[in-house]
């Protein structure tokens, strides 16, 4: 990127408040990495069971400049930065941001539903992203009903383009005993192992202990919770 083309996008992104806020340290969100997380305003998704409805339905209070400072107060101390959310793809100056964060000697990991895979695309074309989760919400039958949006096969396309890259990447689901049984993890399992995904696929259970998008039953973890690893995808459950 030149200069002036730099200064341009820094005057013009720097006015843009997208971020809801920020978690100044992480030990869990990047693996093998020291880092904070940013967390952008808004979602194109509507889990019943998402767990910052405050971010997802609500506005942007951190600009682009101000993540920056911060940045630049901690850059010693941090080693990556997390974009999270919501839905941080949604975000125009997304990789320009991230283009920031790499030219401070910081690693940079995406937090994603996988509904914009051209966003995706770039970031890894542009060598600005050095690790990725992906959300696996549901099979397409029962897409709909999950997230709220029609948005299956633009995931699809995502996966299959976090499959033929060569950056590195983890397949996650959260799930709920009332939207999802045994047999739809095992058929979600066989879907990542026909799509060629060979990896960890972390299972995590709903916990209704804090406020919601909706509000839902107790997940009843003894009907779902089991081994479901096969030859090329091991399957862990985060605690």
């Amino acid at each position: 990127m030149n200069t002036n083309k730099d200064s341009i996008l820094t005057k013009s992104f720097n006015s843009v408040r997208p971020i809801y806020n920020i978690s100044p340290f992480t030990l869990l969100d990047f693996p093998d990495t020291v880092a904070c997380i940013l967390w952008f305003a808004g979602c194109n998704m509507r889990c019943g069971y998402c767990y910052n409805p405050e971010i997802v339905e609500g506005k942007g209070r951190v600009s682009y400049e101000e993540a920056l400072s911060f940045l630049d107060k901690r850059k010693n101390l941090l080693d990556g930065v997390v974009f999270s959310g919501g839905e941080c793809t949604l975000h125009q100056g997304l990789p320009w941001l991230a283009s920031q964060v790499k030219r401070k000697g910081m690693k940079v990991k995406i937090d994603t539903n996988g509904s914009r895979p051209f966003v995706l695309q770039n970031l890894i074309a542009e060598r600005l992203v050095d690790y990725l989760a992906l959300d696996f919400k549901s099979l397409p039958e029962n897409f709909q009903s999950v997230t709220k949006s029609n948005l299956f096969a633009a995931f699809e396309e995502s996966l299959e383009l976090l499959v033929y890259s060569k950056v590195p990447f983890e397949v996650r689901t959260t799930l709920h005993s009332h939207l999802f049984t045994p047999k739809d993890i095992t058929e979600m399992v066989k879907f990542l192992k026909a799509s060629g995904y060979q990896g960890n696929y972390y299972l995590q259970h709903f916990v209704g202990n804090t406020k919601t998008l909706e509000e839902l039953p107790p997940s009843e973890k003894r009907k779902i919770e089991k081994d479901y690893s096969v030859p090329g995808i091991k399957v862990i459950w985060r605690k």
